[in-house]
């Protein structure tokens, strides 16, 4: 983050701006608004500003700048259109620990001034951090199309009576509460409807009434593999409305910044060389503590919770515990990571079904995979990548199709034998696969090849976890159908070039 937003109380404070045309009028009519005590210096000012002056709204200095203009200011707008002028003002201000703003120069700037919606007292600022304005402006011109101009009488009259909602509601979560329910119930739709008096009266009626206490819950909430623009609606909302979050160690640090800003984060992911038998038992504790406690806890997953996650196993726990819960699904890595590496899962002319597999087991290679972890399975959004005790054998007793896609979880670490047991159970040496690393996030690598090559490649490109690993014709049409990240190799094979 290049710069810190911050909201400036400059009501009865001195502000210079310099410069006596458009660019300096405008920025003078945003400073007027807060009621700055605005001083405008420049050889010559345009009539706006001049009627400004007449009606005792600004102070003019009609004369090239010098620094003692500065004494006594607050903040300092530069908007003269002499470069010379402004880097001169920029110096002379920078000297006295002055925040500045040269208009459309971020270089000589140590504040910028963003994009507004104002829905006063409500103010949301849009910044690009001086890089792209025009990119900033689009943004707000869809944020006014989204925001109700309510909104601000809803601010107003909440900070009216916000000593008596802090009075009947002294507990954090009824408050809370009851601003959610002020945002989306009667009050709100009166205010938008123009009927101030009534809604007042909502407001005060409900206020009267004795808050109910809510009993906790747990939010398993899938995240998906990375690409916070994947999460969906249900699932932000959760963050939102969530008191603590524990996440797994794969939750990418952007999907965090999502979550509410007071949740308390605590990290619960599992790694190489922990117990993670009791990291898991940590993890149910935890749930049920703080349910219990009354709090909205979200249990954030990587990927999908019911697709190699746990999900069961938390689930079974908290009803064990009497605790209620909800479940949010999250976009799977296979369906994300093979979408993100433009490969069809499925396809009419080369893949009639597909196969979800973990490549970690614990036992030995001849079970079924279920058996072989005594009916569970390793969560692939926690242990994305560890190796396991003993190579096993990937897959279940059923036979291999060659028209089927097979997607393989936490396979990195093993992909030799992985490799062997697929030729052996009767997979063409040249069978195409694409092994894609950190999968829709901004680091993606892919790499396609032919099974028989898969070890080799991946070693000499140093591929590591989180990886996914498709196996299939389908695979063979990633080279030709690839759209996000960095690709590693490019084999023509015929699907590729058909």
């Amino acid at each position: 983050m290049k710069l810190f937003p911050l909201f400036a109380r400059l009501d009865h404070r001195d502000v210079l701006v310099v410069g006596g045309g458009e660019v300096a009028e405008r920025k003078i009519a945003a400073l007027l608004k807060t009621r700055a005590r605005v001083t405008v210096g420049a050889p010559a000012l345009n009539p706006t500003i001049r009627h400004w002056q007449a009606l005792g709204k600004v102070t003019v200095i009609q004369d090239v700048f010098t620094p003692d203009w500065l004494d006594g200011k607050w903040l300092v707008i530069a908007a003269t259109n002499d470069r010379h002028v402004n880097t001169h003002i920029a110096d002379a201000a920078q000297s006295r620990r002055l925040l500045i703003n040269v208009v459309d120069d971020p270089e000589l700037s140590s504040f910028q001034v963003p994009s507004i919606v104002d829905r006063s007292p409500l103010i949301i600022a849009v910044s690009s951090s001086g890089q792209a304005p025009v990119l900033a402006r689009r943004i707000r011109e869809k944020l006014e199309t989204l925001l109700d101009h309510s909104l601000g009488a809803l601010a107003t009259l909440a900070e009216k009576h916000r000593k008596s909602i802090k009075a009947q509601r002294p507990d954090l979560r009824a408050r809370r509460a009851f601003y959610d329910e002020l945002l989306d119930g009667p009050v709100a739709a009166a205010l938008r409807q123009h009927r101030g008096d009534e809604a007042e009266q909502l407001l005060t009626q409900h206020l009267a009434q004795p808050s109910v206490d809510r009993p906790g819950k747990v939010i398993l909430v899938g995240a998906g593999p990375g690409d916070p623009g994947l999460l969906t609606l249900k699932a932000l909302r959760a963050l939102n409305e969530a008191d603590v979050i524990l996440y797994d160690r794969l939750v990418s640090a952007e999907i965090l910044d999502l979550a509410r800003r007071d949740a308390t984060q605590i990290s619960v992911g599992k790694r190489p060389g922990e117990d993670h038998d009791a990291t898991q038992r940590r993890i149910h504790t935890l749930m049920v503590e703080h349910a219990a406690n009354g709090q909205t806890v979200v249990r954030l997953k990587g990927g999908d919770a019911f697709v190699f996650g746990r999900g069961g196993e938390e689930l079974e726990y908290l009803v064990a515990h009497g605790i209620d819960y909800e479940v949010v699904p999250g976009i799977t890595a296979a369906l994300a990571c093979a979408a993100y590496a433009g490969v069809p899962l499925t396809h009419r002319d080369h893949a009639q079904s597909m196969r979800l597999v973990t490549a970690h087991e614990q036992e030995a290679p001849v079970l079924p995979q279920a058996q072989a972890n005594n009916g569970h399975v390793p969560d692939h959004n926690t242990e994305h990548g560890v190796p396991p005790a003993q190579p096993s054998a990937p897959l279940s007793a059923k036979p291999i199709t060659p028209n089927e896609t097979l997607a393989f979880y936490m396979g990195v670490g093993q992909l030799e034998s992985l490799t062997q047991r697929l030729l052996a159970q009767g997979l063409d040496a040249d069978t195409p696969f694409a092994l894609i690393e950190n999968g829709t996030r901004p680091g993606q690598r892919t790499l396609y090849g032919q099974l028989l090559d898969l070890p080799q490649k991946a070693k000499r490109h140093q591929m590591k976890a989180p990886s996914l690993l498709i196996v299939g014709k389908v695979a063979g049409l990633g080279p030709q159908l690839k759209w996000f990240g960095q690709t590693l190799e490019e084999p023509q094979t015929e699907l590729a070039t058909a």
